[in-house]
């Protein structure tokens, strides 16, 4: 399935069963914000997509923004958690076993930018994956990873459904 034909089928599926809408969209953070996962899931486009619908949709725009701000923090904190607990392991896992250099960008973005590495990292591609497990590899203090953590996913959450739940009422109102 190409990217569109997903987008399409999820957009579909949330125009014709609204109340799925929340459910769906903390899936999509979540997996956009899980090491390994978010490697896999194209979930900010899908999210960006989807916060078009927003616009004609019977879903409130923070119940939505609610749900993938909770999925992106779980997320991250899940991915903090793996390498907390398996530490320097991971690199035996796939897909970091094949793509080592990932671990050291990640490292190094890491180690020169400490804990406001975890709030950038969310808007930067194989960051967002990487960066959370670096944090839990390095024994990163729990509190200041939580609340990065907690800021970057409210933010990107924001960030991702605004464009088009917001844009395109006024883009479609200023083509009229």
């Amino acid at each position: 399935m190409s990217i569109q034909e997903i987008t399409r089928w999820v957009s579909e599926l949330i125009n014709q069963h609204h109340y799925w809408a929340a459910p769906i969209v903390f899936l999509l953070a979540f997996g956009e914000s899980l090491a390994f996962l978010s490697l896999l899931l194209p979930a900010t486009v899908i999210l960006l997509a989807l916060g078009a619908l927003l616009a004609d949709s019977v879903v409130p725009f923070w119940w939505l923004w609610a749900a993938a701000s909770a999925g992106a923090w779980l997320g991250d904190s899940v991915s903090y958690w793996l390498g907390y607990h398996f530490k320097d392991n991971v690199t035996n896992w796939w897909p970091l076993s094949r793509k080592p250099w990932l671990l050291a960008r990640g490292h190094a973005f890491f180690e020169r930018w400490g804990t406001l590495s975890i709030f950038l990292g969310r808007f930067f591609g194989p960051l967002r994956a990487i960066v959370p497990l670096v944090g839990g590899i390095c024994a990163m203090p729990r509190l200041p990873f939580q609340l990065a953590n907690l800021a970057s996913a409210c933010l990107w959450a924001f960030a991702m459904l605004t464009p088009g739940a917001f844009a395109m009422p006024w883009l479609m109102a200023w083509l009229n």
